[in-house]
């Protein structure tokens, strides 16, 4: 019975483990910090979302790159710096969260925003408009 429990919780470790491998140099911050690193620095800042969704507003000297594009990567490499962190949002935390695993997968160091866009403006943070 000790032996099935072991090998179950070896098992639950395992997974536990391999879910977290994939998000490699990927950083999550909520909207306080992801503020304090981007303010008043000059750091590569890029909205994920659609560009329709980036004209309705956006955090200011954010460049968009829509992730859901098949093309992500080849657009964002020419633009990027793999030497600096690169801090990434769009509306949730969802897409940013799976542009931030593609770029580290690319060689990036990425911060993202744990809530997106929504999180920042419900903390009365400035958007361009």
């Amino acid at each position: 019975m000790k032996r099935k429990i072991k090998v179950a919780l070896l098992g639950m470790l395992a997974s536990a483990m391999g879910a977290c491998a994939g998000t490699g140099d990927v950083t999550t911050v909520e909207a306080d910090e992801f503020e304090k690193d981007i303010t008043g620095h000059k750091v590569q800042l890029v909205d994920v979302r659609t560009p329709a969704e980036f004209s309705e507003g956006h955090l200011a000297n954010a460049v968009n790159i829509d992730v859901k594009e098949p093309d992500f990567i080849s657009k964002a490499s020419p633009r990027l710096d793999r030497k600096n962190k690169v801090y990434v949002y769009c509306r949730s935390g969802k897409r940013s969260m799976d542009a931030a695993r593609q770029l580290s997968k690319s060689g990036y160091k990425v911060v993202n925003l744990s809530g997106g866009i929504l999180e920042w403006e419900q903390q009365r943070k400035p958007i361009v408009r």
